[in-house]
């Protein structure tokens, strides 16, 4: 029910989120030709079961409305921590109770799931982190035209909002970052102009293990500058007597217009290329472009949770498709007769050989193709598995995908899912061969942020 101040004013009941974890309302509006229709009103910074005062801003096609007034909150809103909250976009749900973030974050899993006709009751409370704050190991940073560093202003990807803290990663990383941003301005080095693409520093990419203590830096940046630059060897002498903990210092040349966290050119200005990190009592090399979980703490709980589902058998044979750099692969292979890992990204493959060769797993074979023609080579040369599991990007498998994993008629299937929509939309396609959604588990690796991971069973039915 919606109440009309005037033309654009209204009051309105909170609903639900949407897939970004914005408040919903619905409210009654007329449209050009006189006829009253139905129409979804997308409120940021609200909560399901709040009574708002909300302005629609133009244009109206897009169904959003500016919060006005909270009338009747919710018992879990709270006053955001972070300084930069409201303006940085990231950590959109700070003002909510931790404990509410969790149970909306169950409840946004179970809906996804009814939506496709599943029984939402096998989903399972959200496992909490033990810590809602600086839990991140990675954070990628960009440096604005004036040489600032910071964050993407929420809904302007052009304007950079510089940044005198960070609340979501670690605390010697925010030093470490905060110290560079006083670096850039200290040598007045420019920031790079997304309109006019000019400038020097793009991004800082920091990532830590929080087992090992190891820490990375890596600036992009549009050109190469010699390392007897009297900047860089200020930055390198700083790092050196500063951070003990930095193992891997360096300078990667984007020539590209497109203004992504990629390189042409790498240059070790201090240590190694890579930094070691630790999960689940397996050690992995991470370089600067290695994807690897952001919340070390909580994605082994992932591993351990697709384990206890998987119940992996010594003779099992498994497939791990979008293995990565074998995150999953190498905790399963040492409890399987054989595993192979298929993922599109031939650096993620060389990276996973190489950590199995590093924990001496040697029952492993990793395959550098996309998932649907890595499965069919997989299956020209193996038998049909008794397991599969599947970690795809957020964009998800897809439908060819799901159906060709289904064909290959393995016994149990893990599914870890970064995106609860795409994860229900592709399960359905595996209903009409015979599996059975037995158990979801969300986990929360990203607090402050509606993002949640599942780990799900599924189970093909035998007649």
């Amino acid at each position: 029910m919606a109440y009309r101040f005037n033309e654009n004013t209204i009051i309105t009941d909170v609903t639900q989120f949407d897939a970004k974890g914005l408040g919903r309302a619905s409210i009654q509006r007329e449209n050009k030709r006189g006829r009253v229709r139905k129409q979804h009103v997308t409120i940021p910074y609200t909560i399901p079961g709040e009574k708002v005062k909300a302005t629609l801003v133009p244009p109206y096609r897009k169904q959003i409305a500016q919060l006005d007034e909270i009338i009747e909150p919710h018992p879990g809103r709270i006053e955001p921590q972070c300084q930069h909250f409201g303006r940085c976009g990231g950590c959109s749900w700070q003002y909510m109770s931790y404990e509410t973030q969790l149970k909306e974050k169950t409840i946004q899993v179970q809906r996804l799931l009814e939506e496709m006709e599943f029984d939402s009751s096998v989903v399972h409370p959200t496992i909490e982190t033990e810590s809602a704050w600086h839990y991140r190991n990675k954070m990628e940073f960009t440096f604005n035209k004036d040489g600032k560093l910071g964050l993407h202003e929420k809904g302007n990807f052009r304007k950079i909002i510089p940044l005198k803290t960070c609340l979501i990663t670690s605390r010697e990383m925010a030093t470490v970052s905060m110290d560079i941003a006083k670096w850039a301005e200290k040598h007045r080095l420019s920031g790079y102009n997304k309109e006019t693409k000019e400038g020097l520093l793009r991004h800082l990419m920091v990532r830590q293990s929080q087992a090992t203590g190891e820490m990375m830096l890596a600036l992009f940046a549009t050109e190469r500058l010699g390392n007897s630059h009297r900047a860089l060897s200020d930055l390198t002498q700083q790092i050196k007597d500063k951070y003990p903990y930095v193992k891997s210092l360096l300078w990667l040349v984007n020539h590209d217009i497109a203004d992504k966290v990629q390189a042409q050119e790498m240059h070790v200005l201090y240590g190694r290329d890579f930094i070691y990190d630790e999960l689940g009592g397996y050690r992995y090399r991470l370089w600067y472009d290695t994807f690897f979980q952001t919340n070390a703490k909580q994605a082994e709980k992932l591993v351990n949770l697709a384990i206890e589902m998987a119940q992996p058998k010594e003779t099992d044979k498994m497939i791990d498709l979008f293995c990565g750099v074998g995150t999953f692969s190498l905790p399963f292979a040492t409890r399987v007769s054989q595993l192979v890992g298929i993922e599109i990204v031939e650096a993620s493959i060389q990276s996973a050989k190489r950590n199995a060769l590093d924990n001496g797993v040697s029952n492993t074979l990793f395959i550098a193709q996309d998932a649907r023609q890595g499965l069919r080579s997989v299956l020209e040369k193996f038998e049909n598995p008794d397991l599969l599991l599947l970690d795809p990007p957020r964009s998800g498998a897809g439908g060819k995908v799901m159906r060709r994993i289904a064909r290959s008629k393995p016994k149990r299937i893990v599914y870890v899912s970064c995106n609860p929509k795409t994860f229900a939309t592709d399960i359905k396609e595996l209903v009409p061969f015979g599996y059975q959604l037995e158990v979801v588990q969300p986990v929360d690796l990203f607090p402050q942020t509606y993002h949640v991971e599942c780990v799900s069973l599924l189970q093909r039915e035998t007649i």
